[in-house]
């Protein structure tokens, strides 16, 4: 029997849960779930923001934790041994999209918190594959999450092919746009951080950015026209999309991670300057133990605050007012 904690309507408060996993499956693995992270992402499930909640519904996808069963084809992977699950929890293998090693893009795929159960929990499953080995030198409290919020930062630097003499800016200084920080430093990205929140300034700069605009100052923003090679949006909030658009310089690149709504933007500083614009779902299983080999090797880990489970309403009502700094942790006490 699971312990965990769910909501069976959208409004209501997590209380104490119990379920039944079933039989496991060949390629898959039950991890006893240590620490897990709360994502914004959680609070759009919880409420059915995007329509696609079942209830009860068990949140968490930024999971740690120690292997406690393995099936038949699983190989890799040894009982006690600490790994890390983040937003996917399954793919198909045999897609285009997976056989191109775009596993995260699998049509077939399954989420860790869409249509199951999540890591609020003493006990998670997955598919073998997305259940990834967590370097011993790395923090196990603040690892969890760098397996969706830190993939998801992460992610764009590979895709847009981002080198040291590269300018990055960073829209948004909260749970995802404090890594995208800490990974542009080490990457020796020369790093802007925008914020409508002036007093994140020194906290930006200490986190890796070599300078801090107020989004408040629109002159100021105007005057970086042509500049950046890479802007990635980590608000879910509407922008001044145009402004934006305008501080990039030539062939570069609008990439979203935020779960904004929709974009209003002019066609014309697209083509004129051959610039784009993208998104991307956190990453495939070989970037994120690429992202992994990097922390390793940087010392990166996440700003975190850590509630217990049994708080795990209290956590979310932490992150609701916006007073998380950066990302929380819920310890599992189940």
């Amino acid at each position: 029997m699971i312990n965990a904690v769910a909501v069976n309507k959208p409004g209501l408060r997590l209380e104490p849960f119990t379920y039944k996993l079933g039989s496991l499956k060949p390629d898959e693995i039950d991890i006893d779930v240590e620490y897990c992270g709360i994502c914004r992402s959680d609070l759009h499930m919880l409420t059915n923001d995007w329509g696609i909640t079942r209830y009860p519904f068990v949140p968490g996808h930024e999971i740690v934790g120690k292997v406690a069963a393995i099936g038949s084809t699983v190989t890799h992977l040894s009982i006690g041994q600490r790994v890390g699950v983040g937003w996917r929890s399954k793919s198909c293998q045999t897609c285009f999209q997976c056989l191109s090693g775009h596993h995260n893009r699998c049509p077939n795929g399954e989420d860790v918190i869409v249509g199951r159960h999540g890591g609020f929990a003493n006990k998670v499953r997955c598919q073998g594959l997305w259940a990834f080995p967590l370097p011993d030198n790395l923090d196990l409290q603040s690892s969890g999450p760098l397996f969706c919020g830190g993939i998801t930062v992460f992610s764009p630097l590979i895709q847009n092919k981002i080198n040291s003499c590269d300018r990055v800016a960073v829209v948004g200084i909260g749970g995802l746009g404090h890594m995208a920080l800490l990974f542009l430093k080490a990457w020796g990205c020369e790093v802007s951080a925008f914020s409508t929140n002036p007093n994140k300034s020194i906290e930006a700069k200490t986190m890796g950015a070599n300078y801090f605009y107020d989004l408040n100052n629109i002159d100021e923003v105007k005057s970086l026209t042509n500049k950046f090679n890479l802007i990635i949006v980590t608000s879910n909030v509407e922008l001044d999309w145009d402004l934006f658009i305008g501080t990039l310089a030539p062939e570069g690149k609008l990439h979203i991670v935020g779960a904004v709504d929709q974009i209003n933007a002019k066609v014309f500083p697209f083509i004129s300057q051959e610039r784009s614009m993208g998104g991307s779902p956190t990453g495939s299983p070989s970037d994120i133990l690429k992202m992994l080999e990097f922390c390793q090797r940087h010392g990166i880990k996440p700003i975190i605050e850590e509630f217990s489970l049994s708080s795990a309403n209290e956590a979310l009502d932490h992150l609701t007012k916006g007073l998380a700094r950066y990302r929380i942790v819920l310890k599992n006490d189940l």
